[in-house]
Protein backbone atom coordinates (compact mmCIF):
# COMPACT_ATOMS: atom_id res chain seq x y z
CA UNK A 1 0.00 0.00 0.00
CA UNK A 2 0.67 3.57 -0.69
CA UNK A 3 0.81 6.46 1.48
CA UNK A 4 -1.94 7.88 -1.16
CA UNK A 5 -4.26 5.09 -0.38
CA UNK A 6 -4.25 5.37 3.24
CA UNK A 7 -7.59 5.91 4.94
CA UNK A 8 -8.21 9.43 6.88
CA UNK A 9 -7.46 8.18 11.11
CA UNK A 10 -5.40 4.98 10.19
CA UNK A 11 -1.57 4.39 11.12
CA UNK A 12 1.42 2.34 8.97
CA UNK A 13 4.88 2.35 9.36
CA UNK A 14 7.27 3.39 6.19
CA UNK A 15 8.71 0.84 4.32
CA UNK A 16 10.56 3.05 1.56
CA UNK A 17 10.54 6.36 -0.54
CA UNK A 18 10.33 4.91 -4.17
CA UNK A 19 12.18 7.31 -6.30
CA UNK A 20 11.05 7.33 -10.36
CA UNK A 21 14.07 8.50 -11.31
CA UNK A 22 17.96 7.98 -10.46
CA UNK A 23 17.78 11.82 -9.98
CA UNK A 24 14.22 12.35 -8.60
CA UNK A 25 14.27 15.75 -6.07
CA UNK A 26 10.36 14.67 -4.70
CA UNK A 27 11.84 11.25 -3.48
CA UNK A 28 15.17 13.05 -1.78
CA UNK A 29 12.95 15.84 -0.09
CA UNK A 30 11.11 13.38 1.15
CA UNK A 31 13.59 11.51 3.02
CA UNK A 32 15.45 14.83 3.98
CA UNK A 33 12.20 15.58 5.71
CA UNK A 34 11.92 12.26 7.73
CA UNK A 35 10.01 10.17 5.44
CA UNK A 36 12.26 6.91 5.73
CA UNK A 37 11.84 3.32 6.85
CA UNK A 38 11.00 2.35 10.30
CA UNK A 39 8.89 5.62 11.04
CA UNK A 40 5.39 5.73 11.79
CA UNK A 41 2.81 8.10 9.75
CA UNK A 42 -0.49 8.77 9.67
CA UNK A 43 -3.18 10.71 7.72
CA UNK A 44 -5.07 13.43 9.87
CA UNK A 45 -6.62 15.16 6.79
CA UNK A 46 -7.31 15.61 3.00
CA UNK A 47 -8.36 18.10 0.84
CA UNK A 48 -11.83 18.98 0.01
CA UNK A 49 -13.69 16.06 -2.06
CA UNK A 50 -10.99 13.83 -0.47
CA UNK A 51 -8.38 15.04 -3.22
CA UNK A 52 -5.07 17.10 -2.84
CA UNK A 53 -3.57 18.53 -0.14
CA UNK A 54 -3.26 15.28 2.20
CA UNK A 55 -2.42 16.21 5.53
CA UNK A 56 0.28 13.78 7.43
CA UNK A 57 1.80 13.39 10.79
CA UNK A 58 4.88 12.13 11.09
CA UNK A 59 5.78 11.85 14.76
CA UNK A 60 5.04 15.29 16.19
CA UNK A 61 4.79 16.81 12.34
CA UNK A 62 2.34 17.48 9.90
CA UNK A 63 3.00 18.00 6.38
CA UNK A 64 0.73 18.74 3.65
CA UNK A 65 1.89 16.17 0.68
CA UNK A 66 -0.02 15.99 -2.94
CA UNK A 67 -1.49 12.58 -3.75
CA UNK A 68 1.35 12.52 -6.14
CA UNK A 69 4.32 12.63 -3.67
CA UNK A 70 2.40 10.15 -1.27
CA UNK A 71 2.53 7.98 -3.76
CA UNK A 72 5.89 7.85 -3.81
CA UNK A 73 6.16 6.51 -0.05
CA UNK A 74 5.58 2.97 0.24
CA UNK A 75 3.80 1.26 3.38
CA UNK A 76 3.96 -1.93 6.01
CA UNK A 77 1.13 -2.53 7.86
CA UNK A 78 1.14 -2.01 11.90
CA UNK A 79 2.45 -5.08 13.45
Amino acid sequence: MYLDALPMGSHAIIDKVEHRTATDAIAARLNELGFAPGEPVQIVAVGPMGRDPIAVRLGSTRFALRRGEAARVSLRALT
